[in-house]
């Protein structure tokens, strides 16, 4: 272990564990500090142990549904420690494997809390207390984020509950209320729902997904009435209290839901401070956000920051792609990061999968565009599967034809909508979507029928 580096990457989340990487496949010394277990809040709190538990709750939903195929299942019991026991399975072995990457690529790991000393060093507090020192050329910082706590109703972690809390529940609660109709609460409403659970989720603005396209946030409200879970929209928390069986929940308008557990789901807090970024003279802005640059640097030019610290795009996915261009432009390449195509998917049943503009972004920038929409139902494939909700939805460029955005809403629209991302990465138009043959019979024919449908020519269906 040295204390002098050329690259050295604070986090290890999927932003900083594949900067790490890229950086040491370019040549790097490198070395990344960790104060927790390896894959951050994505791999242990996060993306990974809630889509083990949403792929749980969808076979609950296959097997209630399997008498239509011919196929009789009888009861059906839910193991709910089995499917706790299976998602701790699944982010261990991932996590193993984070660490035979960093072994396999040479790259040093720190474990400890890390704070910057100058723009150049590093001090890093170990879990036993102890503190070492390292310098590096380049530092990348990748913190991430934890959830945003309301200090009107603080966490217990037994009846007030966090997005990481929930996931360490040990039996299946007979009834919820979810604060937050964001996509962490709209995700774990679809999960604790389809188990049995009575769901009640708050939104304080007018629809669930707010930050979502509307025809999405549609969408995702239904198909949660289908699951019997409750929306209330335009509606806020006054009160949470706790009661000897569980909690009382106040709203305004003065109605009162008992329920055994409350789930706090209200965003995510930034984590720029703790690590002393002030000491190396970095930028934070007046969200927490650490200010960054095309390239991911921060004012300070040797120092990076990637991930949900600089609050762009709160996403995995997006955060490997940070992590990728601070490393590659670390090590001397000219490589930048384009926020016009980023895909998003609300993990509920189904899926809702976005990506670029909708209409009315697109029409707030002056852009003359249209769409067209093709409902999933109309598909051979979707018939046969039994799954029939759904839509996928393309708006383009009425001058160009250029496609400037798509909604897919499915089961496994999270599969699809990355090849519409790689068309608009392209400045690809929707011609090219018609004009490519696509597999029959499957769910991706629904582009190609949203695309023939646009142009005016829909084949199965033209609206």
């Amino acid at each position: 272990m040295s204390d002098r580096y050329d690259v050295a990457v604070i986090g290890s989340g999927p932003g900083g564990y594949v900067a790490a990487i890229r950086a040491a496949q370019l040549g790097a010394s490198v070395v990344c500090i960790e104060k927790g277990p390896l894959g951050g809040t994505c791999l242990n709190r996060g993306c990974i142990p809630t889509k083990a538990l949403l792929e749980a709750s969808h076979i609950v939903a296959v097997a209630k549904g399997a008498r239509k195929f011919g196929v009789r299942i009888g009861d059906i019991e839910v193991d709910f420690a089995r499917m706790m026991k299976h998602k701790d399975s699944v982010v261990k072995r991932l996590g193993k494997g984070v660490g035979q990457l960093f072994r396999g690529n040479g790259i040093d790991l720190l474990q400890g809390t890390a704070s910057f000393l100058d723009d150049r060093t590093l001090s890093i507090e170990s879990p036993d207390g102890t503190t070492t020192k390292l310098e590096a050329k380049k530092i990348i910082i990748a913190t991430g984020s934890e959830p945003a706590e309301i200090p009107a109703f603080p966490y217990d972690g037994e009846k007030v509950l966090s997005s990481t809390h929930i996931l360490e529940l040990d039996a299946l609660p007979e009834e919820l209320v979810i604060v937050g109709g964001g996509y962490i609460g709209c995700e774990f409403a679809c999960f604790f729902a389809e188990l049995g659970t009575r769901v009640h989720v708050v939104e304080m603005l007018d629809r669930l997904l707010p930050l979502s396209p509307p025809d999405l946030s549609d969408l995702v409200t239904r198909s949660l009435k289908r699951q019997k879970a409750k929306a209330y929209t335009d509606t806020k928390v006054e009160s949470i209290d706790t009661t000897g069986d569980g909690i009382s929940v106040e709203l305004s308008g003065g109605k009162t839901l008992e329920a055994d557990r409350a789930l706090i789901a209200v965003g995510r807090k930034l984590n720029s401070d703790g690590i002393a970024v002030e000491n190396a003279g970095v930028e934070v802005g007046d969200g927490h956000e650490i200010v960054i640059n095309e390239h991911c640097q921060t004012n300070v030019p040797h120092i990076y920051a990637i991930g949900d610290v600089t609050g762009k795009v709160l996403l995995a996915h997006l955060a490997s792609r940070q992590g990728i261009v601070a490393a590659e432009h670390a090590m001397g390449e000219h490589s930048a990061i384009d926020y016009r195509v980023v895909p998003a998917t609300i993990f509920a049943h189904p899926e809702a999968s976005y990506v670029g503009l909708s209409e009315e972004e697109a029409e707030e920038q002056g852009i003359d565009a249209r769409s067209f929409t093709f409902p999933i139902q109309v598909l051979g494939k979707a018939q046969a599967m039994g799954e029939t909700q759904g839509m996928v939805k393309l708006i383009g460029d009425n001058r160009t034809g250029e496609i400037l955005g798509a909604q897919v809403v499915c089961t496994r629209a999270s599969n699809l909508v990355g090849e519409i991302a790689a068309a608009m990465q392209m400045e690809g138009t929707i011609k090219d979507l018609a004009g490519t043959i696509h597999v029959h019979p499957t769910l991706s024919e629904g582009i190609l029928e949203a695309a023939e449908g646009w142009l005016g020519h829909g084949i199965h269906y033209n609206g």
